[in-house]
């Protein structure tokens, strides 16, 4: 061979590609995890409709006159009778109880909320001895039902002056809702960062004033949780009412429902009844529609730590 001579190119096979054979069983978690997904879909969607059907029946029914409930009791109003809402407002004196309620509700939160965090704070971030034993106090108030405190209850609030009365109402509910609240709040307040509140006392802050200003305004999670969740409570609340508060101009709103049943008798003014009902319902709709994502992130916020 020559030196001007080039060698001979050889070509060279490139690799052919390996194809990756498909995971065993892929196809069938797909598929199951698809029909799981259907199925908690369809559970949500029944469970949707369970609720909001009686609530959208309630307001239809709300407009309509009392034929049009007992002849066609799905379908939708005709006309709009706005005068069952002014009828059960004021000839059934649902603005009295609503007022009433708004009053003993609005204080009891107030108490609850303020009591409650106070409680809570302490013992969750003190240790003292006595300290487990209070707090698992607390968790055995949420196991005693009420019902057997009612017969005492009645004759502490009539030998205190405090039967009938709106002041001797809102103790009692608050007393009620504390144990939850406390338990509730402990179990927040054991989230909260540590370093904030000794920062605060390193700057001279007391103790009060670090609870008001700084530990409390970052509980607001937990506190907005916690309020919507007595609100409920106290509002639907009826056994209470109805044994320590016999007068008839002191009634709250379940009371008011009761009583506006069983004043018609046989006559059943049924479309002022499902007007009053639609009254009582809206502040916890309402409440619930403005606060619902503040209390996802309480209850979310006071699992994890």
């Amino acid at each position: 061979m020559k030196a001007t001579d080039t060698p001979p190119v050889v070509a060279v096979k490139e690799p052919a590609p390996v194809s990756k054979a498909p995971a065993p069983g892929g196809k069938e978690k797909s598929s199951e995890g698809k029909t799981l997904n259907v199925f908690s879909h369809g559970v949500l969607i029944i469970w949707a409709i369970l609720v909001v059907m009686p609530l959208l029946w309630a307001i239809m029914s709300s407009f309509k006159d009392d034929d049009s409930i007992l002849s066609t009791p799905w379908a939708l109003p005709d006309k709009l009778h706005f005068d069952n809402w002014s009828r059960a407002w004021s000839q059934a004196h649902m603005s009295d109880y609503f007022f009433n309620t708004i009053l003993v509700v609005g204080g009891s939160l107030i108490g609850t909320l303020l009591l409650g965090s106070m409680a809570a704070y302490v013992l969750a971030r003190f240790d003292f001895p006595g300290n487990r034993f209070i707090y698992y106090l607390f968790i055995g108030g949420m196991s005693f039902p009420i019902i057997l405190a009612l017969v005492p209850l009645f004759f502490v609030m009539n030998n205190m002056g405090l039967l009938n009365t709106r002041h001797g109402l809102i103790m009692v509910y608050i007393a009620y809702s504390l144990p939850f609240t406390v338990f509730f709040l402990t179990s927040f307040f054991r989230t909260l960062p540590g370093s904030v509140a000794e920062a605060a006392m390193i700057d001279g802050a007391s103790h009060t004033r670090t609870f008001f200003q700084v530990m409390l305004p970052m509980a607001k999670p937990g506190l907005i949780s916690v309020g919507i969740f007595n609100f409920l409570g106290q509002w639907n609340q009826y056994m209470l009412p109805t044994v320590l508060n016999t007068d008839p101009k002191g009634r709250v709103l379940s009371q008011g429902l009761v009583e506006l049943a069983n004043s018609q008798g046989y006559k059943g003014d049924w479309s002022g009844l499902f007007a009053g009902l639609v009254m009582a319902m809206l502040p916890v709709l309402a409440a619930y529609i403005i606060f619902q994502r503040q209390v996802v992130a309480g209850l979310t916020a006071g699992a994890v730590k």
